[in-house]
């Protein structure tokens, strides 16, 4: 009878490599909306935090949450902290665009908030389980 215990399922190796993939498409997904923004500028976000009674300014928070934060996720870079700036943003971006489709399906069936739902939680997800060792902050930094 053999005393060796079974390998647990997913080695490090493919852990990492998943920790990688779900890293840069996260990162990669949400810059393009950055990038959107960069392009037509933070005035959409600023009327909507002046329309709820908070300083317009905090509009260029935006630019934290979908440029700087998924550059860091997409390199592996101070991650559990950039993925927690990716959650707070989507946080906002709930409360503040689509609180009235929180409890809606879509015609498809899904939820209508599927897409920030899954930025959400993938970003939850991220800042859980840190860069893995694929990653520019190596696999011990402490925000990786």
């Amino acid at each position: 009878m053999s005393t060796t215990t079974p390998p647990l399922a997913g080695s490090t190796s493919t852990e990492d490599a998943g920790k990688l993939v779900l890293r840069v498409a996260l990162g990669v997904l949400i810059l393009l909306h950055g990038i959107a923004k960069l392009v037509s500028g933070p005035g959409f976000i600023m009327g909507l935090l002046a329309k709820n009674g908070l300083p317009a300014a905090l509009g260029y928070g935006v630019y934290v949450g979908e440029v700087v934060a998924p550059l860091l996720l997409i390199l592996g870079l101070y991650t559990r902290a950039a993925a927690l700036i990716v959650v707070i943003n989507m946080l906002v971006a709930i409360g503040l665009v689509h609180m009235g489709q929180l409890a809606q399906i879509n015609k498809q069936g899904g939820w209508e908030l599927e897409l920030q739902g899954m930025y959400l939680f993938g970003a939850l997800a991220v800042a859980l389980l840190g860069a893995g060792r694929h990653s520019v902050g190596g696999l011990h930094g402490r925000w990786n």
